[in-house]
């Protein structure tokens, strides 16, 4: 269905541009990001898929994911172009890539998400605390007192 909408679906960075994907990251509100650290992230995800629009030859949807290919993987850079956006790019990229991991056997698929969103992914089947599960991240800006 893609393809008869002008769409191309792409599983490597080979053709992808980086500062257009960068640009993307900007408009739906991520920091700018240094193209070259964009480069090193992507080539050390397990996986990904992107979506070209043919007339532009330009990324409008993409979403990866890094983890250690058989039990764990974590969801990351879930963005459309806001010009793209209502017209099922994303559920496409992300259902693709669930597949993509479920079909490798990681059985663990966690995300970070702005509350704001999170109403996109639950019918994909993600649910926030699973079980009471709490997700908890380092952070260098707390300055915890050493007991």
């Amino acid at each position: 269905e893609l393809e008869s909408r002008g769409f191309i679906l792409r599983r490597t960075i080979s053709d992808l541009d980086i500062n257009h994907l960068n640009s993307v990251f900007v408009a739906v509100g991520f920091p700018r990001r240094d193209p070259d650290k964009i480069r090193v992230a992507l080539e050390n995800t397990s996986s990904l898929l992107w979506i070209e629009y043919e007339k532009t030859r330009r990324p409008v949807a993409f979403a990866r994911a890094t983890g250690d290919d058989v039990f764990n993987a974590i969801v990351w850079d879930v963005v459309v172009d806001p010009s793209y956006q209502g017209m099922g790019l994303g559920k496409a990229v992300m259902e693709r890539l669930i597949d993509e991991l479920l079909e490798k056997g990681v059985c663990n698929i966690a995300l970070y998400s702005e509350p704001r969103v999170l109403g996109f992914y639950r019918p994909l089947g993600f649910v926030a605390d699973p079980g009471g599960i709490r997700g908890m991240v380092y952070s260098r800006k707390s300055k915890n007192k050493k007991l």
